[in-house]
């Protein structure tokens, strides 16, 4: 697969924010469902008066419905024409188009090799839980999680270490036919604000289907006394899913910030993201 815009396009790099709970996830779906990426491709469709015509985008990572995004980012590739034309007002005229649970931030033309998807070397979520035993702040509902048993956050960090590097995370993941599950996660880390809500920061290069909701719902097993500091490491190690591990529910999920190398490097990076991964000791396989 080749990173080259066609010839006559600018390829438009888009960052971007939303409220998902109204959303059935980032991409179009049959049936008229609303998706986020439904709403930007209808929005930029007609603040270009581009009639029929669908600029199709390219995400960073698709999240799934009820899942929230304060840094997302993502590409299209716009006629040269189109972009000379409304560039200028792009972003004015899609604020006063877009439904109010989703913004466009910025929207510039992007560097040489850019991909969304591809040219990025990490993405950082975070999921936010509450164990008040009054429950959640009516004006957090959407956002953050309640759990009903007292959470020990010294022991979520320290099965969370154990978690931490290169693994095959087939036990938190939800397969899909073709796609490999093996993944660095680079931080897994928990903290405690003074409002009683636990932030958990997760970073991985890329995250299989459901990964993220997964950690969390073996580390609230782990929070609240249910199983041992070791288990969410020996599920881990186990590679097949376990039906202890609970997908906590979406809501309390947001995709805070994408990270892209330096531009002479994103070329390489969009090279790499593209091999099928193996573990140390594996063939590599050269295709995704």
């Amino acid at each position: 697969m080749s990173d080259e815009v066609a010839p006559g396009y600018v390829r438009v790099r888009l960052d971007l924010s939303y409220d998902g709970s109204e959303f059935h996830g980032w991409a179009k779906q049959a049936g008229g469902r609303r998706t986020v990426q439904g709403e930007i491709e209808d929005a930029l469709r007609t603040v270009t008066r581009s009639g029929s015509t669908t600029y199709e985008l390219t995400v960073a990572g698709r999240t799934d419905a009820g899942v929230h995004a304060r840094g997302q980012v993502a590409h299209v590739d716009l006629p040269e024409s189109v972009w000379r034309e409304h560039h200028e007002k792009l972003l004015k005229r899609l604020a006063g188009r877009l439904p109010k649970d989703v913004r466009v931030w910025a929207l510039r033309e992007a560097p040489s090799g850019f991909n969304a998807r591809f040219s990025a070397v990490w993405r950082r979520y975070a999921y936010r839980v509450t164990d008040n035993p009054g429950g959640v702040d009516p004006l957090l509902r959407n956002h953050v999680l309640w759990h009903d048993w007292p959470l020990d956050v010294d022991a979520m960090k320290e099965a969370a270490r154990g978690l931490l590097g290169e693994h095959d995370f087939a036990a938190y993941c939800k397969k899909r036919e073709g796609a490999t599950t093996i993944r660095t996660l680079q931080e897994l880390s928990l903290v405690r604000g003074d409002d009683g809500i636990i932030t958990a920061t997760v970073r991985a290069d890329a995250f299989c289907h459901n990964m993220v909701r997964s950690l969390i719902g073996a580390l609230l097993f782990v929070g609240d006394g249910h199983r041992p500091t070791d288990w969410p490491a020996k599920v881990l190690a186990a590679g097949v899913r376990d039906s202890a591990v609970h997908v906590v529910r979406p809501h309390g999920l947001t995709l805070e910030e994408v990270g892209y190398p330096a531009d002479e490097l994103l070329a390489a990076r969009n090279r790499e993201a593209r091999n099928r991964r193996s573990l140390p000791g594996t063939p590599r396989c050269e295709t995704c």
